[in-house]
């Protein structure tokens, strides 16, 4: 997709204060600091229009773009920071569970992990929910950030590692490296997401039909 026009429409802590535009949302979710507003900021082609932050936990509020004023993008608390209190993680995993499970707009789910890394405990425990039958098969895209950080030749290695550990579920997830400072993968994302979008759009029509 070519980006031009990009929003920031409002941060939101309930269901009461969603967009209502109707419009398809990717949800983009990951430990603290491991890339989520990196990554938003490379599809949308702009260098800190979302804000990335030195101070992990940071960020406390479902903040939705819209991009194009076709699709939202999501940017959901990161998890897994252990300065965040517990009263506070509780509450995420409140607001968070809310919006991934009964958000009829949402069309996929965007889990990022390091590549120089095995996944963590909280990545492991995310990916098992995102890919659970609660979730009635909603699409995940697993996005491995900073590959620039290993040697291309060592793709493959991590790839396996990821999924091997996550335990990958191939029918409702797909899987990309990325790199927010070569931008490799970009293109290969955005193909992920505008696929969501069309499926989003079909699955409208059919409840135009249906009402009709």
């Amino acid at each position: 997709m070519e980006v031009h026009n990009v929003e920031m429409v409002m941060s939101a802590v309930q269901a009461s204060q969603y967009p209502d535009d109707n419009l398809p949302e990717i949800a983009l979710v990951g430990r603290s600091n491991v890339g989520k507003s990196s990554l938003t900021n490379t599809l949308i082609n702009r260098k800190a229009f979302a804000r990335t932050s030195s101070q992990p936990g940071k960020t406390q509020t479902l903040n939705f773009y819209k991009v194009e004023n076709q699709v939202f993008f999501v940017d959901v608390p990161g998890y897994g920071y252990a300065k965040v209190s517990k009263s506070a993680r509780a509450k995420f995993q409140v607001m968070i569970g809310e919006y991934l499970e009964k958000r009829i707009p949402l069309r996929g789910v965007i889990q990022l992990v390091d590549a120089r890394h095995a996944p963590s405990k909280e990545d492991i425990e995310m990916y098992q929910w995102l890919t659970s039958d609660d979730m009635g098969g909603l699409p995940v895209l697993v996005v491995a950030t900073k590959a620039d950080k290993i040697a291309r030749g060592k793709y493959n290695h991590a790839e396996s590692t990821i999924k091997k550990d996550l335990q990958f579920n191939s029918e409702v997830s797909d899987f990309e490296m990325f790199s927010s400072e070569t931008k490799y993968g970009k293109d290969l994302v955005w193909e992920w997401i505008e696929a969501r979008m069309l499926d989003g759009t079909a699955a409208a029509e059919e409840l135009e039909l249906a009402d009709e």
